[in-house]
């Protein structure tokens, strides 16, 4: 058989084979901070879902809307077993106040 024509079929079963992947280890962000100053939005401003949202991300659970109709929107989510009262500012998305407001459920 030519060299050629090997070639050309290994190139050809190499591409029809399926291929095989090892899953990579999964990696979790667990030492996120969240400080009064902290900034959410890399400075830009927030609607009140996008505040939520940036905190879920964070590492907030359950995060609830308390108030969104002035310049600071309030929030309470838990973390860690504790619930917490955020609050971030409209305008550029930054944690203004933020403290505890219960222990374990």
């Amino acid at each position: 058989m030519p060299r050629s024509l090997f070639l050309s079929l290994a190139l050809a079963f190499g591409l029809c084979a399926p291929t095989i992947s090892v899953p990579t280890e999964a990696s979790a962000q667990t030492n996120i901070t969240i400080n009064i100053g902290t900034n959410l939005n890399r400075g830009r401003g927030i609607t009140c879902s996008e505040g939520e949202r940036l905190l879920r991300n964070r590492g907030f659970r359950d995060v609830r809307r308390i108030d969104c109709r002035s310049r600071f929107f309030v929030y309470r989510a838990w973390r860690g077993g504790s619930r917490f009262e955020i609050a971030v500012r409209q305008h550029d998305g930054r944690v203004v106040d933020m403290r505890r407001i219960s222990g374990r459920r």
